[in-house]
């Protein structure tokens, strides 16, 4: 016997309707939410704004409340818009008192091309053309051309320190600033390059779970033209309010299910975040790659394969980070862990041992950082985040190894290899390597848990 179907008013399938496609937009937008949430950070904390550059004028703290950044080298981010003043030239300086490593990225954070050391130029300086969307005029001789789909587009770039002293700290930022960036109408006599520093601003990118999420995807929508890859969700949003042209003003009734379509979302992106950590990059233990193969090649390729688009796997990866690499491996690399050794999550209240094993295989550093498990940025207020190769005073053991501790109070002895925690909640650690070399790839060199120790 069949059973009748449930019968639902016109109203209630209305409802379930836009909660389901509220929810889809939420998955389906986070990277460019996360692109435009930096953005607004720029423009509210710093006053700049777009064909200029926000840069932390010494190592960023707590106050850089992006997703999972990097407290041990100088942050300049160029923030790109072609719309108005057509190609945009952004000036790699040679590798002589510094060095950069970096990409430049799409709105959709999607890998234009590797930049610096590790990038097309090998170190050696170069002027990237960022295009606009569909241009077609020729291009002058001397510049790496990165055609966009997007006009918007942003450069993660780190001025790398030869050591961890002022000195060091004071010469990346000096050599940081000799990156340009202006418009190639104006290249024979380029303007100063505008840099706004946010060393003393709470820049806050952190992701908004409710309506203002959709009044950044908003942006996304009114600034950006729609790809082919993404043009079912035109009706989709246009359902919620989101439409290319017109004033986005949800009434009461839509704001609730905006908001409550962005809260579930998060509670999924937090439940299923775990599968970001299968299977673990080395034989056995909790370190994973914090992004899956087909997200990772998507955003290398603008995702050129027909045969796939995995945005839920991009949401959970954008939802804690930001920026990807045209080739991921060869400037910087990244591991992270959301459990301990016994595959228990990490308590703020309780202190850890991670013993980092001798000869790292790196050319710069590596580094190991803790994030607020509900943010996925900085633990605010906190003196530092990491603990760093290049730290002055880093404790080595008589093997080479060195051991990094976590929690809320330092074990006697060990202040300089601590890092941190607040009791009450919950963080993640996230391991760089820069200038990683094949004992890594080869897992030759192998990362251990993290275990607790009391």
């Amino acid at each position: 016997m069949e059973t009748a179907p449930p019968v639902f008013g016109s109203a209630e399938l209305e409802r379930r309707m836009l909660e389901r496609r509220a929810f889809e937009a939420v998955i389906w937008g986070m990277p460019a939410v996360n692109y435009d949430l930096m953005y607004q950070a720029m423009v509210r904390e710093t006053k700049g704004v777009y064909n200029q550059i926000v840069y932390w004028s010494g190592l960023p703290d707590w106050k850089n409340q992006t997703l999972t950044p990097n407290p041990d080298a100088i942050y300049i981010m160029p923030f790109i818009n072609t719309k108005d003043v057509g190609p945009m030239v952004l000036e790699i300086p040679p590798a002589d008192d510094g060095s950069i490593t970096g990409s430049v990225d799409d709105a959709w954070q999607a890998a234009l091309e590797d930049v610096g050391t590790a990038g097309v130029d090998k170190g050696k300086g170069g002027k990237y053309l960022i295009l606009p969307p569909g241009y077609k005029n020729s291009t002058p001789d001397g510049y790496i051309t990165l055609p966009s789909d997007t006009y918007q587009s942003y450069a993660l770039l780190r001025s790398i320190l030869k050591g961890g002293s002022e000195a060091d700290i004071t010469k990346a930022v000096a050599y940081g600033k000799r990156i340009k960036l202006y418009p190639l109408s104006q290249a024979a006599n380029p303007p100063a390059t505008i840099f706004v520093d946010a060393i003393d601003v709470v820049f806050d990118a952190t992701i908004p779970y409710d309506l203002r999420y959709f009044q950044s995807l908003d942006r996304i929508v009114q600034i950006e033209p729609w790809l082919t890859r993404d043009k079912v969700m035109i009706n989709h949003l246009k359902s919620l309010g989101i439409e290319k042209g017109k004033a986005f003003k949800p009434d009461a009734t839509i704001q609730e299910i905006l908001k409550s379509a962005a809260s579930e979302a998060r509670a999924w992106l937090d439940l299923y975040n775990e599968t970001l950590f299968q299977p673990p990059f080395f034989k056995t233990g909790r370190w994973a790659i914090p992004a899956t193969p087909d997200v990772i090649e998507g955003n290398a390729t603008l995702f050129a394969n027909p045969d796939t688009y995995p945005i839920d796997s991009r949401a959970r990866t954008y939802s804690m980070g930001f920026f990807s690499a045209k080739h991921l491996g060869t400037g910087q690399f990244y591991l992270m862990t959301i459990k301990d050794k016994d595959g228990e999550n990490f308590d703020g209240g309780s202190t850890y041992r991670l013993t980092v094993p001798a000869k790292a295989p790196v050319t710069q550093y590596w580094s190991a950082t803790v994030y607020d498990r509900a943010t996925h940025g900085f633990i605010r207020d906190l003196q530092w985040s990491s603990r760093s190769s290049q730290n002055p005073g880093l404790q080595q053991n008589v093997d080479g190894s060195v051991d990094v501790y976590f929690g809320p109070n330092a074990p006697s002895g060990k202040e300089t290899n601590w890092i941190p925690t607040r009791p009450g909640g919950s963080f993640e650690v996230l391991f760089r390597l820069y200038g990683p070399e094949k004992a890594l790839f080869e897992k030759t060199w192998v990362l251990p848990d993290i275990e607790k120790i009391n």
